[in-house]
């Protein structure tokens, strides 16, 4: 608890991209890794887009892997998931999926979409702090600017949550977590756009998981795990 402070890709109408094709083998499981390149159809920019959310390195608390991504938001989609742990204790978890729709979307106002989700566990006295929210939501436009990530047409909730545990699991205690949803449109117009958006996301989990900001100049050197995929 802390205080407050090689993608694969399936292209086609309403498909979505996600880190393994789609395609159920006999045992349920999903088909290898594809490169994007080859497979007709995948726009190339979101293919380069997604091979940099794909191969970045993110700091040493993270464990980033491959997850699937939705299949009927938009036609090309990819996303990961990040689990945030100090040692044996697990602080915090997140998800990210970017969207794109190369004829854009009327509601994103945009070609592509950034969907996050963020959650981490607080002291329960944190919950009735009535500057909580604001200040959840904070992390996220503070996070973008910093790292110079143009956007447009944010929105999202701020969510935080507690519970007291009884009985036979009373000597479990209260807790409580803020959960922090949102989207915004980012302003891709080259693969090195994406970059400036992933880093606001990872200090946006880091924050709200209650770690220190990383110094100018460190570079993280974790890299990110492969989804552990069946085939």
């Amino acid at each position: 608890m802390h205080q407050l402070g090689q993608p694969g890709f399936r292209a086609g109408p309403r498909i979505a991209v996600s880190a393994r094709q789609r395609n159920p083998g006999a045992d349920g499981g999903y088909s290898p890794l594809v490169d994007a390149s080859r497979v007709p159809g995948t726009p190339q920019l979101f293919a380069e887009v997604v091979q940099i959310m794909l191969s970045r390195s993110w700091r040493t608390e993270f464990s980033v892997e491959e997850i699937p991504a939705p299949q009927k938001i938009a036609p090309y989609a990819a996303a990961i998931s990040a689990e945030v742990a100090i040692g044996d204790d697990d602080i915090g978890s997140g998800r990210l999926v970017l969207l794109h729709d190369p004829a854009g979307s009327a509601s994103w106002d945009g070609d592509f979409r950034c969907v996050s989700f963020v959650r981490a566990d607080i002291d329960p006295e944190m919950v009735t702090d009535p500057l909580l929210t604001e200040v959840g939501w904070s992390w996220l436009v503070e996070a973008l600017d910093r790292q110079q990530a143009h956007y447009h047409a944010p929105s999202g909730t701020v969510t935080a949550v507690s519970s007291r545990s009884f009985g036979g699991i009373a000597e479990e205690g209260a807790r409580a977590e803020v959960e922090l949803r949102a989207s915004w449109t980012p302003e891709i117009h080259s693969p090195s756009d994406a970059d400036a958006h992933l880093a606001a996301w990872a200090e946006l989990l880091g924050l709200t998981a209650g770690l220190p900001p990383l110094p100018d100049g460190v570079v993280p050197i974790t890299p990110r795990r492969t989804g552990g995929w069946s085939v």
